[in-house]
C-alpha cells in the first residue's frame, strides 16, 4: 500500500479567527500564523496538520494522503493516470504552503479534492496545545480520519478500494450504509457514508487521555448548537468520543481509545451492533433513522455486547480483584 496516513487537511473557509477559537480552545491545538489569508494549526512535531485557507473557497476541502519517498508519489501518479484520473504537479508554492517536500492533486470521481504528497516539514520547536491536553494520537497513525457523505457508494467505491489501494475494515447498512477504510494500523482513516449528497461529514483527532476527551465535552457542552453527536462509543474502531460543530458546519470527531487493524488477522464483517455500542445520539439525523440508531444501541444494551478497553502502556492502573462474580465472569470470556 503506497498511501500510509492522512497527513492533513486543508479547508475553505473566510472565518479564521472563529476556526481559531475553535481549534485551540476546544480542540486544543497550537496555532500558527499563515498571513492574512490563512492560518493554520499543529498537533504535534509537524509544522501544521490544518489549514484553514480563505484561498480555497468557502465549504472546500482537501484531504492530503502521505507516502513515503519520491519514487512512491511518482508510482501513485501513474497508477492514477492509467486509472483515467488526471494528476497535477503541484507548484513549489503549494507545497510550501503544505510544509511538505512535493506534492500531486488530482479528484475522486464524485469531483472531492484530493493530494498526496511526501516529506512532511517537522518543526524543532515543542508543540504547545491552545488548552492543556495530553497531546494527540498521531505519529506513524496521521493526524486521525476524514469521512466523507456521498450520493452512492458505487460511484465512488472502486476508486478507493482499488486504485487507491485502500483496505476495507468493515461496513454497515443500517442506518445507513457507509463503508470505512484504513491504510495504516489505525482502524479507519477515511469512510463514506451513503446519504443521498456529497459532502464532507466529519474528521476525527484521536487523544491520549480519556479525561482530554471529557474536558472538552465540558467545553463544548457550554456552547449552545456545538454539540452535534453526545458522547459515546463506537463498536468497530472503540473509540469513545463526541462530535461537536466545526465553523464551516462539518462536524470534528474528539476521541480516545482507537483499536489497531493488523492485516495479518483482520476479517472484514458487516458492522451490525450500534452504530454505537452506548451514546452517540445524532441530533442531524432524519428522525425514523435517529429513532433505528437509538434502538439499535438499546438492543446491543440488551444484548450485554461489550468491549475491552483500547490503553495504552502506562496510561492506566490495575485494580485488584474485589468481587468472586466479576472474577466468575472473567473466567467466561
Amino acid at each position: 500500500m503506497s498511501i500510509q496516513a492522512l497527513g492533513y487537511v486543508a479547508i475553505g473557509s473566510s472565518r479564521l479567527e472563529d476556526w481559531s477559537d475553535f481549534a485551540t480552545g476546544l480542540l486544543g491545538m497550537q496555532r500558527v500564523e499563515r498571513g492574512n489569508a490563512a492560518v493554520a494549526f499543529r498537533m504535534d512535531d509537524r509544522q501544521q496538520r490544518l489549514l484553514v485557507d480563505r484561498a480555497l473557497g468557502e465549504g472546500a476541502h482537501v484531504f492530503g494522503w502521505e507516502v513515503a519517498d519520491a519514487a512512491t508519489l511518482d508510482t501513485l501518479a501513474a497508477r492514477l493516470e492509467a486509472a483515467s484520473t488526471k494528476v497535477t504537479r503541484g507548484s513549489a508554492a503549494l507545497a510550501s504552503q503544505r510544509c511538505v517536500r512535493d506534492v500531486i492533486c488530482f479528484t475522486d470521481p464524485l469531483g472531492n479534492p484530493l493530494e498526496a504528497f511526501w516529506g512532511g516539514a517537522a518543526d524543532d520547536r515543542p508543540f504547545t496545545p491552545g488548552r492543556t491536553i495530553s497531546g494527540f494520537r498521531t505519529g506513524a497513525l496521521g493526524m486521525g480520519h476524514a469521512v466523507l457523505m456521498v450520493k452512492r457508494l458505487d460511484d465512488a467505491l472502486p476508486f478507493y478500494r482499488d486504485t487507491l489501494g485502500f483496505k476495507v475494515s468493515d461496513y454497515l447498512t443500517k442506518p445507513f450504509h457507509g463503508y470505512f477504510f484504513h491504510v495504516n494500523a489505525r482502524h479507519h482513516s477515511f469512510a463514506m457514508l451513503e446519504t443521498g449528497q456529497n459532502a464532507m461529514h466529519h474528521m476525527m483527532v484521536e487523544l491520549f487521555s480519556l479525561d482530554d476527551v471529557g474536558q472538552g465535552y465540558d467545553i463544548a457542552l457550554g456552547e449552545k448548537g456545538r454539540v452535534m453527536t453526545t458522547l459515546g462509543r463506537h463498536p468497530n474502531d472503540l473509540v469513545t468520543s463526541f462530535y461537536a460543530k466545526s465553523p464551516s458546519g462539518f462536524m470534528v470527531e474528539y476521541g480516545w481509545g482507537g483499536r489497531e487493524v493488523d492485516d495479518t488477522t483482520w476479517q472484514v464483517s458487516e458492522l451490525t451492533i450500534g452504530p454505537s455500542l452506548w451514546g452517540h445520539d445524532r441530533v442531524w439525523l432524519p428522525d425514523d433513522q435517529r429513532e433505528q440508531s437509538h434502538a439499535m444501541r438499546l438492543k446491543a444494551a440488551q444484548d450485554g455486547h461489550r468491549a475491552p478497553l483500547q490503553v495504552l502502556a502506562g496510561n492506566y492502573q490495575p485494580m485488584q480483584d474485589a468481587c468472586p462474580w466479576w472474577d466468575a465472569m472473567k473466567g467466561q470470556s
